[in-house]
């Protein structure tokens, strides 16, 4: 049979209820969420790595580089056919898309967690796993990008998003149709895998402070300003429509970037991307005339793809093709 590795990290999956914290908390080891899940036996031989109980609204890119080493070093190993994470699905859309970009093998890679934990009739890990399972031994995913799979839904990690706070069937594709589905323990893909975007290099170390702003109607710069004696690497504007603000937001986005400040901007739209099509103060066409660079990517991705390709050292030429959706020479 063959053989996938899973790293565990925590999240919902891994937790039970207690009393004493008033809530859920971590507690279980994948050994022990194995256990809960009897079916996954019948997919494949699974290797587990307890590489902590974190909850995903925790993990930072530092922590983030660290996985994708662990999955990294899995895979390279002959007889691994994929790779699995499992964390908590808070920041699913986020930590999914760094590996993405992290991560040097080709093999499968899928992301997934649960909604319910370990309580609850509804626990959905062990089906979640399962599935994963069946994608991580797929050869159609193969050099696809990571994939996240939850609900027997299968989407790329560069277009997942989180669409629901709690419903099962939460992870949807943000743009286009999903990857496939996991029916009755086959993939079935909706279309062909697009080939995946990666760095050139993995990141010795991160860079931590890029900052996600969303813009409202009317929003001046103070937020921006707030920031400047920090000096931050990078910082993520979310415009409304197609990168629109007020005139001052743009201001201040100048100011940071006059001082080093990689300014990108995206739209906080939950479907499009920026264009430069209005050229009033704070119009999306201004704010690209003064060295806003564009993103395919939502306010989250758009994140984490400036702060792995500044902490990867790439130059503001190869961060636009990053930000475009392209691999960086």
């Amino acid at each position: 049979m063959s053989r996938v590795q899973m790293v565990f990290t925590g999240g919902t999956i891994s937790t039970l209820p207690d009393a004493a914290a008033g809530g859920n908390t971590p507690v279980l080891n994948g050994a022990q969420i194995l256990a809960r899940s009897p079916g996954i036996a019948r997919v494949a031989e699974v290797e587990p790595i307890d590489w902590g109980l974190v909850p995903a609204s925790h993990l930072r890119f530092a922590q983030m580089i660290d996985i994708a080493h662990v999955v990294d070093a899995a895979l390279a190993r002959p007889e691994i056919a994929g790779a699995v994470v499992i964390q908590g699905t808070d920041t699913i859309e986020e930590t999914s898309f760094a590996y993405e970009l992290l991560v040097r093998s080709d093999k499968p890679l899928i992301v997934t967690g649960a909604m319910r934990d370990g309580s609850s009739v509804e626990f959905d890990g062990p089906r979640n796993l399962a599935d994963a399972a069946v994608c991580a031994l797929s050869p159609e995913l193969s050099g696809a990008g990571v994939q996240v799979v939850l609900n027997g839904l299968v989407v790329a990690a560069r277009d997942v998003v989180k669409s629901h706070s709690t419903a099962l069937d939460t992870f949807q594709p943000r743009g286009g149709a999903a990857t496939g589905r996991v029916i009755d323990g086959q993939l079935v893909l909706d279309g062909t895998p697009v080939r995946r975007v990666r760095l050139p290099l993995v990141p010795e170390d991160p860079v931590e402070d890029v900052h996600l702003v969303t813009a409202v109607a009317g929003m001046d710069g103070t937020l921006l300003r707030a920031l400047r004696a920090s000096r931050p690497a990078g910082v993520v504007v979310a415009a409304t429509g197609s990168g629109n603000t007020a005139a001052d937001l743009l201001a201040a986005a100048q100011e940071l970037m006059g001082e080093g400040t990689i300014v990108a901007q995206t739209t906080r739209c939950p479907h499009g991307t920026v264009a430069p099509i209005y050229a009033f103060p704070g119009g999306g066409a201004m704010w690209q005339r003064a060295g806003a660079l564009p993103s395919v990517f939502d306010g989250p991705k758009t994140r984490v793809a400036l702060a792995l390709g500044l902490a990867a050292g790439l130059d503001r030429a190869a961060l636009a093709r990053l930000l475009a959706g392209q691999t960086p020479d």
